[in-house]
């Protein structure tokens, strides 16, 4: 006798950043609700926001679907990472750990990890009722279709029946969702069951001759218009295109700048900063400032510290920095930014790039060589300032150590971790997620802000909240009953 399959249902978009990951996770929180046991899996991602797991690296949006499901993150939820090193072409993080570098152009290659992939889905089909499956980019890329794993290439592979998800706020979405039907081709088209419009403004009514367009020249039923969902905002982000300024607040304590480094890694690290009623967190791009009145400059994790310290100087920040120091400013340096804080860092083996060394900006007394395993790892720590506890966690290359590593901030078990300046305003960690702490996030504004700027966020409590509305937020406007059916069509013989 054949044993059915598990249920599963794949989430495509129309292109990159029209709320694929949003979707999920807010149907792993709303088929949780119901009782399924749901979980996430994206068969290839491209990010440097990446979360540790006990296992390895998966993607950040991966985590939080994680969270949604209320399952712990794993590995086989993301089988293939690949962290973007620059032009030349990306880390490949295969199943949780580091497993060479794939050149650019090398899009052929990217087919070899279908078996890994397919492994990955087995193992977390066998524990989950019911899993929801997010694409990458686009399935109209047809240029890439040969050696695709990421979005119809998978969904043949593994039977998985899709729902093409549009995003309106853009403009053209009927274009976009007739277009994807045109170029496929009719094995691939025949994957997607149905279309989603999401992120819409206004009346959906308004919409409906769209959507009759849409299906007449698709045969797609419509599973739903959704509208627009400002509450994203305050979720962790996976895409760097969420790097935007966020509006001006009134009334607001604390300023703190953040230079957008191209290699910037990890930026969830600043999410609850942005959240901070009390603080205005200022995202510097290309070509501006940072601004001299903030309090606190954060440099943040990078995945290609040698090159994003040049571009850090291209663009000026240095002086900026220095600047701020000697009008007395607190400057914060996380993983990469931390490296980057130090006298020297070395690259002696090219790990992130060509091999090579650089003059850090040495307002740390520390050295870095990038050297050895990769260090992917959650801990508990300890604020030493605060005797404030904490859940955080690590991926770095290599080791760093110097004179100013005798006043580490935080300790982890019976080792400290990290360095400060003697006066204390100059501090460098490896460890990520600190500010998700609500203690430790509020001593550390407090003693930024001179006890001025305090906290009235409760972090973890915000995003479970806001993962509940998302649910409702969907239930309200997709046709869940046929999402589910959909899924389940998978599991029936035939």
């Amino acid at each position: 006798m054949v044993q059915p399959r598990t249920p599963a249902i794949m989430i495509l978009g129309t292109g990159s950043n029209v709320g694929k990951s949003l979707i999920v996770a807010g149907l792993c929180r709303l088929f949780a609700d119901r009782g399924l046991k749901v979980a996430p899996f994206k068969p290839q991602n491209m990010s440097n926001n990446a979360a540790a797991t006990a296992a390895g690296e998966i993607g950040r949006a991966q985590a939080l679907q994680a969270r949604a499901a209320r399952i712990p993150p794993h590995v086989d939820m993301n089988p293939v990472l690949l962290k973007p090193e620059g032009e030349a072409g990306s880390q490949i993080i295969l199943q949780g750990r580091v497993a060479g570098h794939l050149a650019s152009g090398d899009f052929a290659r990217r087919g070899d990890f279908l078996p890994r992939v397919l492994e990955s889905f087995e193992r977390i089909c066998a524990d989950a009722d019911l899993v929801i499956v997010e694409g990458a980019g686009s399935p109209a890329e047809t240029n890439l279709r040969a050696r695709d794993i990421a979005n119809l290439g998978f969904a043949r592979a593994a039977d998985v029946p899709a729902i093409l998800v549009g995003d309106i706020d853009r403009g053209g979405v009927i274009a976009s969702l007739v277009g994807t039907h045109a170029v496929l081709e009719e094995a691939d088209r025949a994957m997607i069951r149905a279309f989603a419009v999401n992120r819409f403004r206004g009346e959906v009514a308004l919409f409906a001759d769209g959507v009759a367009t849409i299906g007449n020249a698709t045969g797609w039923p419509c599973l739903g218009v959704v509208p627009w969902f400002a509450a994203a905002a305050r979720l962790p982000a996976e895409d760097g295109l969420d790097l935007r300024a966020s509006a001006a607040k009134p009334g607001v304590r604390l300023k703190i700048a953040v230079p957008i480094l191209p290699g910037i890694a990890n930026f969830d690290d600043l999410d609850p900063l942005k959240l901070e009623p009390d603080v205005d967190l200022v995202m510097a791009g290309p070509g501006q400032a940072l601004p001299g009145d903030a309090d606190l400059i954060i440099l943040p994790g990078s995945k290609t510290t040698l090159r994003d310290l040049a571009a850090l100087r291209a663009q000026g920040w240095d002086i900026d920095i220095r600047a701020h120091r000697r009008r007395g400013g607190h400057i914060l340096g996380l993983c990469g930014g931390y490296q980057i804080l130090g006298r020297v860092v070395r690259d002696p083996l090219g790990l992130e790039g060509p091999a090579g060394e650089a003059d850090g900006l040495g307002l740390l007394d520390v050295e870095t060589v990038l050297g050895g395993d990769k260090t992917v790892r959650e801990v508990d720590f300890v604020h030493v300032a605060s005797a404030s506890l904490g859940r955080a966690y690590e991926i770095h290359l290599g080791a760093t150590d110097g004179a100013d590593v005798a006043r580490a901030p935080f300790r982890v078990a019976d080792r400290m971790e990290g360095a400060a300046s003697p006066d204390g305003r100059v501090t460098g960690s490896y460890l990520h997620g600190v500010f998700a702490s609500d203690s430790v996030r509020a001593a550390c504004l407090a003693q930024i802000g001179g006890g001025g700027a305090t906290s009235r966020l409760r972090y973890d409590d915000d995003v479970e909240a806001t993962l509940d509305r998302l649910a409702a937020h969907l239930e309200s406007h997709l046709d869940i009953d046929a999402i589910l059916a959909l899924a389940r069509s998978r599991s029936l013989p035939g």
